[in-house]
């Protein structure tokens, strides 16, 4: 019989403690356990070393104590090493029977008295980097749990061995889901297991349904992968391995009448080789990479997806025309060669479009039956497995995250059903749809996931959110993505090259060397005396508008003179001109990382 490790009681569970006290002493930081006060460490403020608890560690009187609720990590710079902390946290549900935390706001504890001794440009590069963790402390959708691994789907921890849990909580843990993974590695070095807390970035939501006599609990988790974290103009397709951008698992869990069934859908960027570098357009020219070893990068992705989950559908929501045709075209020309994977092309704006998302019906009724197959995963009440999911569907989009939301929660939709109904919630011939409150809570889900994935990768909601919530567009929905639009062109072109190079430092794929080139400096970039084009923006700006309304002001009063055609000409010409300048040297105008390619 397999019993799932959650209910095992013959191993005791490792826990993290809740609370810590932070202690602020000149030469150090201390931090301990509210719970077990002999068990804690310091960390010294003038070189970063940590140490273990003595009977001297505490002598004296700190300058502040606080109370903080998790070390993320460490991450050793220039100079000085730097702790970040979990400053405050709000509790957000339950992941099978255990407390789950969001992170609320963390704080980065600096150990840089050496600083005042390092040279002029060492101390640039420093507060370069002090910069981006400043960005860090801001990370959304951050989640952990104190007395349980979130970072493992509830069919894998079925199949761990007994007694897995009793390990420490990093050890428990899947890498590529642990956002601190990078941060924790000197923690793990010090044997600091209490204190090392695995954090997924993502999404958590919980509703409790009431269907007809039974209350069912859906809790929605989504896992991003840490391996090619990043932007959403500046990680764009895949990395030589084939680790694909914007990457996540996301779990549907339920809970009812004793019975736990999940299932799994997963997303990410094209696994091709392509970008699409920012320019001031609105929309930027989307390129493949012609690479040798693009084959090779497909087949990593798929293989590994297919020894991790096994059956694989691909399903393409790219459009079939235009320059998204054209990387849709060579996907699927990749696709031919991979076994065992179905590809199946289905262009979302094509079919939906006017609103007529019940057209998803089509591309469900292309798949349904190899989609069936794969199944669930389902234990019930005696902890016998039932079910075992034997596949997964993954989906993209180009940023994998609008049209991918609306088709996911289609589609876990449609598997929801199949489990209720399997377990007896609900007849064969009912589903969730014809409860209209608990499908409304079901959908808001589904909506609120999408929004708070979209926050982490560009920055704005999730655009079509009212479709998963409502079931239709509505004219608030209509402009709500309007805005979301603006501003995700803003933080495209203005903003996410440093915020790369913030995930790029923290994630571990940039390492700080002191003997290797200074990031500061490089193609004439400084971040705090800003590059001759970034001086002229404004005033590019303001002369583009200013032509703009003289022109119109002048072809107002045209047939007054012949020097209104004069003025107008002249106006019009000055316009023009900015803009082609503009047009020509946008990428110099763009908020580019710094600190590591694409790929």
């Amino acid at each position: 019989m397999d019993i799932e490790p959650s209910l095992v009681g013959s191993a005791e569970r490792f826990k993290l403690d809740h609370e810590l006290e932070l202690h602020e002493f000149e030469d150090k930081f201390v931090i301990k356990s509210l719970q077990s006060p002999n068990q804690g460490f310091w960390i010294s403020r003038r070189d970063g070393n940590i140490n273990f608890l003595d009977d001297e560690t505490c002598s004296g009187s700190p300058s502040r104590t606080s109370t903080i609720y998790g070390v993320v990590g460490t991450i050793r710079l220039v100079v000085g090493t730097y702790v970040v902390v979990i400053t405050s946290c709000k509790e957000v549900g339950s992941f099978l029977g255990y407390p789950v935390y969001r992170v609320m706001s963390m704080r980065v504890l600096a150990c840089n008295d050496a600083l005042k001794f390092s040279t002029g440009q060492e101390k640039k590069d420093e507060a370069y980097f002090m910069t981006l963790l400043n960005i860090v402390e801001s990370t959304p959708g951050l989640y952990y749990s104190y007395e349980t691994d979130i970072t493992l789907n509830l069919q894998r921890r079925n199949k761990l061995v007994e007694g897995w849990m009793s390990k420490p909580l990093w050890k428990q843990a899947d890498p590529r889901y642990v956002w601190n993974r990078h941060l924790s590695e000197e923690l793990i070095e010090c044997k600091l297991d209490r204190f090392i807390v695995p954090i997924i970035q993502g999404s958590f939501q919980v509703a409790e349904l009431k269907l007809k006599d039974s209350h069912a609990m859906v809790t929605l988790v989504s896992r991003r992968c840490n391996r090619r974290l990043g932007t959403r103009m500046w990680r764009r397709g895949a990395n030589l391995e084939g680790d694909a951008a914007n990457f996540i698992e996301t779990e549907q869990l339920l809970e009812t009448e004793g019975f736990r069934s999940s299932f799994l859908q997963v997303r990410g960027s094209i696994p091709l080789l392509w970008e699409q570098i920012v320019d001031l357009s609105y929309k930027p020219h989307l390129s493949v990479i012609k690479h040798e070893q693009t084959p090779l990068v497909v087949e990593r992705h798929f293989s590994d997806l297919s020894q991790r989950y096994g059956e694989i559908i691909a399903i393409d929501l790219t459009e079939k025309h235009g320059e998204e045709g054209q990387l849709s075209a060579a996907y699927a020309a990749e696709m031919k060669n991979v076994p065992n994977v179905r590809y199946v092309p289905f262009d979302f704006h094509g079919h939906c479009k006017d609103s007529n998302f019940d057209n998803l019906e089509i591309l469900y009724d292309q798949i349904s039956e190899d989609a069936e197959k794969q199944r669930y995963f389902l234990i019930d009440r005696e902890g016998n497995v039932q079910e075992e999911q034997r596949g997964v569907i993954r989906s993209n989009c180009v940023d994998s995250l609008d049209r991918t939301n609306v088709t996911q929660c289609y589609l876990a939709q449609k598997a929801l059903n199949l489990q209720l109904q399997r377990i007896g919630v609900l007849s064969p011939s009912e589903c969730i749809s014809m409860f209209d409150e608990e499908y409304g809570k079901y959908r808001a889900l589904w909506a609120e996931q999408g929004d708070e994935i979209s926050l982490e990768y560009t920055g704005t909601h999730a655009l079509k959110g009212d479709i998963v919530r409502y079931g239709k567009q509505t004219i608030f929905g209509m402009i709500k993505d309007g805005m979301s639009a603006l501003s995700r062109y803003y933080l495209n072109n203005f903003h996410d090259g440093i915020r790369q190079d913030a995930l790029d430092l923290i994630s571990g794929h940039y390492t700080v060397n002191r003997n290797s080139l200074s990031p500061i400096g490089q193609n004439g970039f400084d971040p705090f005396s800003k590059t001759l084009t970034m001086q002229f923006l404004p005033v590019t700006s303001a002369l583009i508008i200013g032509g703009l309304t003289a022109t119109t002001l002048t072809v107002q009063q045209v047939g007054r003179n012949v020097h209104q055609y004069v003025s107008t000409a002249i106006c019009a010409g000055i316009t023009a001109g900015v803009m082609a300048i503009l047009k020509a040297n946008g990428r110099q105008f763009c908020s580019r990382p710094r600190l590591c390619g694409l790929l």
